[in-house]
C-alpha cells in the first residue's frame, strides 16, 4: 500500500523560506510511473495543486501564481521536496503531497488517490 510521510512546515515570517519533504513507500509499480503532486488548502478555500511532476514526460509544472517562488525537486525515487521562497501570508495553508499511478494530462488536478497527512505552513509576523 502506498504511504506518504511528510516533514517540514511550521511558522515562518513573511519573506522567509522553508522546505517540505515527502517520503514515499509501498509503490506497486516503478516509482517513476507515479505522478507526484503538492497541493495546499487554505482555510475556507478549496484544495489546489501548486506543483507536480508528470509521469507522462517527467516535467515539473507549477501553479501560475507560485511559479518562481516554489520549486519542486526529486532527490531520489522515494523522496521529493517543495522549496518555498519569499513566503507570503497568502501561502498559509495545509500542504499535502500526493501520488497516483494513472497518467494525468494535467498533474495539478486534484484527482490523486494517495495522499500524505498534510503539513501546516503558517506565514505570519
Amino acid at each position: 500500500q502506498v504511504q506518504l510521510v511528510q516533514s517540514g512546515g511550521g511558522l515562518v515570517q513573511p519573506g522567509g523560506s522553508l522546505r517540505l519533504s515527502c517520503t514515499m513507500s509501498g509503490f506497486t509499480k516503478g516509482p517513476f510511473s507515479y505522478a507526484i503532486g503538492w497541493f495546499r488548502q487554505a482555510p475556507g478555500k478549496e484544495r489546489e495543486g501548486v506543483a507536480c511532476i508528470s509521469n507522462n514526460n517527467g516535467n515539473t509544472y507549477y501553479l501560475d501564481s507560485v511559479a518562481g517562488r516554489f520549486t519542486m525537486s526529486r532527490e531520489s525515487e522515494t523522496l521529493v521536496h517543495l522549496q518555498i521562497r519569499n513566503l507570503e501570508p497568502g501561502d498559509t495553508a495545509v500542504y499535502y503531497c500526493a501520488v497516483d499511478p494513472l497518467y494525468f494530462r494535467n498533474c495539478l488536478k486534484d484527482i490523486y488517490d494517495y495522499w500524505g497527512p498534510g503539513s501546516q505552513v503558517t506565514v505570519s509576523s
